[in-house]
């Protein structure tokens, strides 16, 4: 019995791998894909496991995109942070912590964390080596995404999208200290219409501000 179910899975599995598309191509049509997405929103959940010091976080919020280089990430559980871009600088802000990071946004070809690829930041076919991932359901593929050159914020991203449509239903990054940090998204909704007003981030008062990118940090 053993033998025939060995048989059984590895002809599925072959006939699985058999009717998928090359890695690239898929990656060029995902590519293609969010060359026309003007911007999106979606809910998220946030999970990272490993690292250092082997712990397991898990967050959930919402996210607004808008090319080029436009985002909102607002956590809203266990703690609330919120990440803004307005295409130029980056706002890094938790109410509990009465901080605000202030950094600049990569260029294009600098795109240094894998949430950039979002935001219309870097390209798939250009800045990575993209094979095929396991842990792709019936109704995904999963893309394996080696950089080209070595970045400084993870080792390898992998996208798992929608077969059909090519929507983004999970970004997880492998860093240097053995975490990976995982985004799943639902309620996705492409083109529309975000104003840029969502993408303005105003100081709160009484907060320390610290410039990331000024000499010595």
């Amino acid at each position: 019995m053993i033998p025939i179910v060995a048989v059984l899975i590895s002809g599925a599995a072959a006939a699985q791998t058999a009717s998928r598309p090359p890695a690239l191509e898929t990656a060029r049509a995902l590519q293609d894909k969010y060359d026309r997405v003007r911007d999106f929103t979606a809910d998220f959940t946030h999970t990272y496991q490993g690292g250092v010091l082997k712990k397991t976080l898990r967050e959930t919020g919402t996210v607004d995109v808008k090319k080029p280089g436009r985002m909102r990430w607002e956590y809203s559980v266990p703690e609330k942070k919120l990440f803004v871009s307005d295409g130029r600088k980056m706002y890094s802000y938790v109410p509990a912590d009465k901080q605000v990071i202030v950094s600049s946004v990569p260029a294009d070809d600098q795109a240094t964390t894998g949430v950039l690829f979002l935001a219309g930041k870097g390209n798939v076919t250009r800045d990575f080596t993209v094979t095929y991932a396991p842990g792709a359901s019936e109704d995904t593929w999963a893309l394996r995404l080696d950089p080209k050159l070595r970045q400084r914020d993870y080792d390898w991203l992998i996208l798992v999208v929608d077969r059909r449509s090519l929507q983004i239903r999970e970004l997880s990054a492998a860093d240097q200290q053995g975490g990976t940090s995982t985004f799943r998204f639902t309620n996705f909704r492409e083109n529309t219409g975000l104003a840029d007003t969502r993408f303005t981030f105003k100081i709160p008062r009484g907060v320390d501000v610290i410039d990331a990118d000024s000499p010595g940090r």
